[in-house]
């Protein structure tokens, strides 16, 4: 299970970074696009070492092993906060009028100032 999800996330990788070279440079989306990449490269850099650290005894790997994959699920959680992000906030990929500079969303901000009170 650990190899395919490598495999996959190695797959994945390539698509994200043609998404990510379509972003405007200086925007908080392009920011936060490189940081979800980078997160889930370190996901599956430490997924492929601890799979190699359990391939001598998969029934029973190291603590050393188990940790690594409990750290990556941790980044894994980080990630994918900061993919959801880029679609659910910022709209990358999903609206060709996107706000790519929008607040975070712990900001309590909306993610489109209005420019007029509500009625």
């Amino acid at each position: 299970m650990i190899a395919s999800g490598i495999v996959g996330g190695l797959i994945a990788a390539v698509f994200g970074v043609i998404d990510w070279l379509s972003i405007p440079e200086g925007t908080r989306a392009k920011y936060i696009g490189l940081m979800h990449g980078l997160s889930n490269v370190v996901v599956v850099i430490l997924f492929i070492v601890s799979w190699f650290m359990r391939r001598s005894n998969p029934a029973a790997p190291s603590m050393t092993a188990m940790m690594l994959g409990w750290l990556g699920i941790v980044i894994a959680l980080f990630g994918g906060w900061l993919g959801g992000e880029l679609v659910y906030r910022l709209n990358v990929g999903v609206d060709r009028g996107a706000n790519l500079d929008a607040p975070n969303s712990l900001s309590g901000r909306p993610a489109v100032e209005r420019t007029r009170p509500p009625l």
